[in-house]
This record gives C-alpha cells, sequence and structure tokens, in this order.
C-alpha cells in the first residue's frame, strides 16, 4: 500500500495562484509514483476562523467543517504545502488549519512548495515550520523554492516549472517517503 501525500493548497485570495502551482507540483508527484496523493484547497475547505468550543486536544469536534478536516489530516502519511508569504509570515488561512486539530498531525513529515518575489516565500515557510513542530510534524530541509513565480506563469495562468523546480520536487518526494516510512511506527502507536 502506498503512502497517502495530502497536497495542501494554503492561499485563499481571489487572484492567487496557488492552484496553477499545485496542478504542476500534483502532476509531477503523480509521475513519482511512489505516493498516494489527495489535494486540498483551504479556499474551497471554507474553514471558519476557529470556532470549535473545545480545545482540539479533545478531539471532541461539534462542526462538521472540523470533523471533515480532521478525518483529511489524520488519513494523510505526509504533507505538502504550496504556499505563498504573507506580510513576511504564513498565510492566515494556514495558521488556522494547523491549529483546528492537534493530534492527527502527529508523527508525519511535511516539505513545501513556497512562491512569491525575490524570497520564495521562504520567511513563510519558516514560520509555518515553527508552527509544524508544534503539532509534531516532521519539516524537511528539502523544498522546492519559487521566488518570481510570475516568470513562469503562461499567458492562461498554468504554471511551469523549469529544470531546478522538478528536480527540487523529485529531491522532496524521495525524502518524505523517506520520511513516512520511517515515522509509520509513531503514527501506528499515537492514541486516538
Amino acid at each position: 500500500m502506498k503512502l497517502k501525500l495530502t497536497v495542501v493548497i494554503a492561499s485563499v485570495r481571489e487572484e492567487r495562484v496557488g492552484p496553477s502551482i499545485a496542478k504542476w507540483f500534483v502532476e509531477g508527484a503523480r509521475a513519482h509514483g511512489q505516493l498516494e496523493l489527495e489535494v486540498v484547497d483551504l479556499k474551497e475547505l471554507a474553514l471558519p476562523l476557529l470556532d470549535e468550543p473545545q480545545h482540539p486536544r479533545l478531539r471532541q469536534y461539534k462542526y462538521e467543517h472540523t470533523k471533515r478536516w480532521s478525518a483529511i489530516v489524520d488519513a494523510a502519511d505526509a504533507y505538502v504545502f504550496v504556499t505563498p508569504e504573507y506580510n513576511f509570515g504564513s498565510p492566515p488561512a494556514l495558521v488556522n488549519a494547523i491549529d483546528y486539530v492537534l493530534h492527527e498531525w502527529a508523527y508525519k513529515p511535511a516539505g513545501f512548495v513556497s512562491y512569491g518575489g525575490v524570497s520564495g516565500g521562504l520567511r513563510s515557510v519558516q514560520m509555518t515550520k515553527q508552527l509544524l513542530t508544534s503539532v509534531k510534524v516532521m519539516p524537511i530541509p528539502e523544498a522546492v523554492t519559487i521566488p518570481f513565480f510570475r516568470n513562469f506563469l503562461g499567458p492562461d495562468g498554468a504554471f511551469t516549472g523549469g529544470e531546478a523546480n522538478d528536480k527540487a520536487a523529485s529531491v522532496m518526494l524521495d525524502e518524505l517517503v523517506r520520511w513516512a516510512s520511517a515515522l509509520a511506527p509513531l503514527r501506528a502507536a499515537r492514541p486516538t
């Protein structure tokens, strides 16, 4: 059975390019062939600002949107976050999504496909890594960083990564498989 990789599109703005970049990444991940894939768009998921009455550590969810998100996060063996940088940090929708659940995240690796201007979204990645480690996710150092992403967009808005992006994605996917496999015994022993 293949390990399951959940690709999370973090931007929820109207004029975002996250879905286009995620599509490019997912095509490469399918060609890589070692992971089962699920794509989650936080805009479509539409989680309200954390609204559960109980702390996430209790897993006593009241709302269907939380139960749906819990099931998605729980089912994954690894994550890739496709993220821009908002004001030198993580997109608020991503911070909210991480905070919604707790135990479901534990003992899984995460990689990043970040994009932006000159920094390529790296400050968002650094901030998100700190949040993820607090919920026991292992952010790996291998990543896809896309500075000046607009240079890779076609007239139709489709993203086409270059050779360096393709290679970085392949290396990151190899590492996600290694980490997800190594962490499998810890995931199996998690309390429910």
